[in-house]
């Protein structure tokens, strides 16, 4: 193995990460035959097959999922190396991947454009899930920064809180629940929700209001889009509990309202993260100051009156 390349290595664990040749030729702007022949190459230097290949798609065998390990290492080990150097060359350039979890595309893509209206020379790729999705990037140190609601407690962690991040129920504006003006808690209990998957922020929110109001509501649909679960509650098919930021535009335009709910909406805090363990090039510390710098700013202009209602106290931290 001791002619392995590091473009065999990077185009191994985007077949991996992806499950796929062809979009791992997308994404490395490479095409799907010199893929297929970086992966070959590999395959003959290892001398066992590293991908089960079915149709168009791919998945590692027993030997390919053990050698992954290693190639992050490498890859995790040399992008340090290259941050490191960055920092005494001062270089205001680079490329910075971004993770963020899914409800923060209603606002950060736009504070990213006007970060790179400032560094034009920055390249920045976005990486988006849900909260489990991102701690998993995170723990494997493919972000160098994330943007989330809850901070990861199982990885050594710097979050800085920059911005509130308030959580609502979501209804169609013709519902009982907003005709009838200030109702308590407990007038969810008998209502169905569309939810979240698990894993995410919104879903561990909602459940931790639902535990501290000691109500239970019935749960008709589960969904792992904020857009598909705006579409369901406009369509009368039960009431959401979502981040006040993806509603933005349909509360504005008469087509979701709030139910004035005793006790929403929740208020958390964004946070901007990086695991301790990683050095940040000076683009990446640069895009640290900003997003705390104007995130705050930034989301109070995108969502002015997005919160009718007063804020409860923030009980914890939640995305």
């Amino acid at each position: 193995m001791r002619n392995i390349t590091l473009r065999q290595l990077r185009c191994f664990a985007a077949c991996a990460r992806l499950g796929s040749f062809a979009r791992a030729a997308e994404e490395l702007h490479l095409s799907p035959p010199a893929v297929s022949m970086q992966i070959k190459e590999l395959e003959e230097q290892v001398g066992l097959p590293l991908f089960d290949r079915t149709g168009r798609s791919v998945s590692l065998t027993v030997t390919g999922e053990y050698l992954l390990v290693y190639v992050k290492k490498v890859l995790v080990t040399l992008k340090d190396a290259e941050d490191a150097v960055a920092k005494f060359r001062g270089l205001t350039g680079g490329r910075l991947t971004i993770g963020m979890v899914s409800t923060a595309e209603y606002f950060l893509p736009q504070l990213l454009a006007r970060f790179r209206a400032e560094h034009p020379a920055v390249e920045i790729k976005l990486l988006v899930g849900n909260r489990e999705q991102l701690v998993a990037r995170m723990h494997d140190n493919e972000a160098d920064l994330a943007v989330m609601g809850r901070p990861p407690k199982e990885l050594a962690t710097r979050a800085e809180p920059f911005a509130a991040h308030p959580h609502g129920v979501v209804a169609p504006p013709e519902h009982p629940l907003v005709r009838l003006g200030p109702v308590p808690a407990s007038a969810l209990a008998n209502q169905p929700f569309i939810v979240r998957e698990p894993g995410s922020g919104t879903r561990a929110a909602m459940e931790q209001f639902f535990e501290e109001q000691h109500i239970a509501p019935g749960y008709a649909m589960e969904m792992s889009s904020n857009e598909t679960i705006k579409q369901a509650v406009m369509a009368g098919m039960g009431l959401a509990f979502l981040s006040l930021h993806t509603v933005g535009l349909e509360l504005a335009t008469g087509r979701l309202a709030l139910p004035d709910v005793e006790g929403l909406p929740v208020v958390r805090r964004w946070y901007v993260v990086h695991t301790l363990s990683k050095t940040l090039s000076p683009i990446a510390e640069a895009l640290r100051y900003f997003i705390l710098e104007h995130g705050e700013a930034h989301l109070a202009r995108q969502f002015a009156g997005v919160s009718p209602h007063e804020p409860s106290v923030d009980r914890g931290e939640a995305a």
